[in-house]
């Protein structure tokens, strides 16, 4: 990677701070591995699992996943991995994983719901265990959420789990979530990654018999980016001791503080991409857009007129509505037509005109292309991780160049849909408070002011300043130390002949009285071959 590349990548990992991952919790899989379901689960739970521990390991910065373990309910209870830390621990995840899939597919399994309040308590001793003989003060030992994937019906796992865990010490358990994984039953009305749903009133939860641990109950597709998408979940920030950011809007004539004080809204931030500055491994993937430097492939530099373009193919139209902003990453780069001095005339006025045919259409159908980048002539295929972009339309004679995340990095977003209108009170607080705001028909980015300016100058000027104190402080420093001048200046008259005498050589004795030199015009005549005569 550049150095501009290096620089950008350590300040996304200081802006993802370990700081705000100190609340993560361990977490526990209890994989529902029983017959004869687990035949229709099994590669793509395996796969699934494979693609997340290969993530999970390769990630830079803070811990997003401290502690994992791993239990499977086939014929018998098995602890396929006790609790390990996921980073730099990628054979021993794999060999789970190798595990699972020499599950036996066929047989019977007799009290399964016994078997899983097993695996339950197994796994809070378990950790209870580990964090008295290890040294890392630093993982959450008060908190492990535990996840059942199953093919069977969530809401009586649910029902077995709170019969068996009734009378448990369950203080350290802060969720327990069953996956009901669905096989069968179409999905279509649901979201394709997810879908949340909480026990019916139907099995008396009014009574709930597992207090203080909060119980979930999710349905989810049996494919493999489903299932990731769920794994995934895990990678979320799981804070929640403080609210993340205050919005502050004017202050409303329908707010209930008689002080004109501004009115503030309490929000949580959440993730929606993995930065692929947090794979270092893969250099290539997202490319940069911050500079034209950055956009160039590996290796080549803009003063160097040998290399290739950067090849982007068109593989699909996309309307402009249909895209996601959130998926949208990186700083945008604008595309315009050649200049290049080294194309012919006809082949550059050919070349703007299709140029201009492509925004035209483009802005008239309100469409985006999406472009994949192409590897390097000579390379082999499939060896590389391929980057993907948006381009859209813009109000001139030039395009949009944006890089848009793809299915490896995306984190999940569950967000409810609202159905139902806000309350009166709060609807025309808020729409007082933004009828104070000035509105302006068109953006205009000059009229902001970030005071940069005054920041640097600031800056400059303390830093110059501690440069002159130091000058100032390391001469008194040498003033301070320096003997007498008598003694000084006689110490550096010895030096210098000592000196003298050791690298000059001595000159040969002159005499005082010179010859006299000849008054003879042909001694001073300067050789001249007799050439030259001849050829003039």
């Amino acid at each position: 990677m550049s150095a501009r590349n290096r620089s950008c990548s350590s300040s996304i990992l200081q802006a993802c701070s370990s700081s705000s991952f100190t609340r993560q919790p361990s977490r526990v899989l209890i994989v529902d591995a029983s017959p004869p379901w687990w035949s229709e689960t099994c590669t793509v739970l395996c796969q699934a699992l494979e693609n997340f521990f290969f993530l999970t390991s390769s990630l830079a910065g803070p811990v997003r996943l401290p502690l994992l373990s791993v239990f499977a309910i086939s014929v018998q209870l098995e602890c396929l991995l006790p609790f390990v830390q996921v980073k730099g621990n990628l054979t021993r995840l794999l060999s789970c994983v190798e595990e699972l899939r020499s599950l036996p597919q066929e047989g019977c399994v007799r009290q399964r719901g016994t078997l899983l309040t097993q695996a339950v308590l197994d796994s809070l001793q378990q950790l209870k265990q580990y964090m008295c003989h290890t040294s890392h003060r630093d993982i959450n030992s008060n908190c492990v959420e535990v996840t059942v994937l199953t093919c069977q019906s969530g809401k009586t796992v649910i029902r077995q789990l709170e019969q068996g865990l009734e009378n448990s010490d369950l203080m350290s358990l802060r969720r327990l979530l069953v996956i009901q994984i669905a096989l069968q039953q179409s999905l279509c009305d649901r979201s394709p990654a997810c879908s949340l749903e909480t026990p019916s009133s139907e099995d008396n939860q009014e009574e709930s018999l597992m207090l203080g641990t909060e119980m979930d109950l999710q349905l989810v597709e049996g494919t493999v980016e489903a299932l990731e998408s769920t794994l995934k979940m895990w990678l979320h920030e799981q804070g929640g001791d403080r609210e993340h950011l205050h919005l502050l809007l004017p202050p409303s004539c329908f707010s209930a503080n008689s002080s004109p004080s501004p009115v503030c809204l309490k929000c949580d931030m959440q993730e929606r991409l993995i930065s692929p500055a947090l794979l270092a491994s893969t250099p290539d993937l997202g490319m940069k857009t911050e500079s034209m430097q950055d956009f160039q492939p590996p290796n080549k530099s803009l003063t160097n007129q040998n290399f290739s373009p950067q090849r982007l193919r068109v593989v699909k139209v996309l309307h402009a509505d249909g895209v996601c902003q959130s998926v949208l990453y990186g700083l945008p780069l604008i595309v315009r037509p050649t200049s290049c001095w080294q194309l012919d005339w006809d082949e550059m006025e050919t070349n703007n005109q299709m140029f201009h045919a492509l925004c035209h259409i483009l802005k008239t159908r309100d469409w985006f292309l999406l472009v994949r980048s192409e590897s390097e002539p000579g390379s082999s295929p499939g060896s590389g991780v391929f980057s993907y972009y948006v381009i859209q339309s813009s109000g001139s004679h030039s395009l949009l160049l944006k890089p848009v995340m793809t299915r490896e990095l995306m984190l999940p977003c569950c967000l409810p849909v609202s159905v139902e209108d806000p309350p009166l009170l709060a609807l025309n607080t808020v729409e007082s408070s933004l009828e104070q705001l000035e509105k302006d028909p068109v953006f205009n980015p000059l009229c902001l002011d970030s005071n940069l300016y005054v920041h640097l100058r600031i800056r400059g000027l303390l830093t110059r300043s501690s440069q002159l104190f130091g000058a100032q402080a390391r001469g008194q420093c040498r003033g301070a130390s320096r003997p007498p001048e008598g003694s000084t200046q006689r110490q550096q008259g010895r030096q210098s002949q000592s000196r003298a005498r050791a690298t000059v050589t001595p000159l040969p004795s002159i005499p005082l009285k010179m010859p006299r030199p000849s008054l003879t015009l042909h001694h001073s005549r300067p050789c001249v071959p007799a050439a030259f005569f001849q050829d003039s």
